[in-house]
């Protein structure tokens, strides 16, 4: 085998191949690219290449009633402060009726049982 032949394969073999890198923020500075290189050198996995453990779902289900309950608060002010008086009557009777009639639902199944 000829020396440019050896010397070729040699290169090959020596010369690691390059791997993609997911795009940083931006906001990568020189020092935490200088750390990165230090980690990748000495086999320590990079702390922002681990994926994140998404939020559990009762927890965003809880974040998200919350934050509804926020909004609901400050609608029905907004709604009461827009409406006529007749309109605020009319919405006010609509929600006796509702209760009124789920009082007399649970006083017939009472009599029943």
């Amino acid at each position: 085998m000829s020396l440019t032949k050896q010397i070729e394969a040699w290169d090959r073999k020596a010369m690691p191949k390059r791997t993609s890198r997911p795009k940083r923020p931006p906001g990568l500075d020189t020092v935490q690219n200088a750390r990165r290189v230090v980690l990748a050198s000495i086999g320590e996995p990079d702390p922002l290449d681990t994926p994140v453990a998404p939020a559990h779902p009762a927890l965003i289900s809880q974040v998200m009633a919350e934050m509804g309950r926020k909004g609901g608060r400050i609608g029905g002010k907004r709604r009461l402060e827009t409406m006529t008086s007749r309109e605020r009557s009319k919405v006010a009777k609509a929600a006796a009726t509702a209760r009124w009639a789920k009082h007399a639902k649970k006083a017939k199944k009472s009599k029943t049982a």
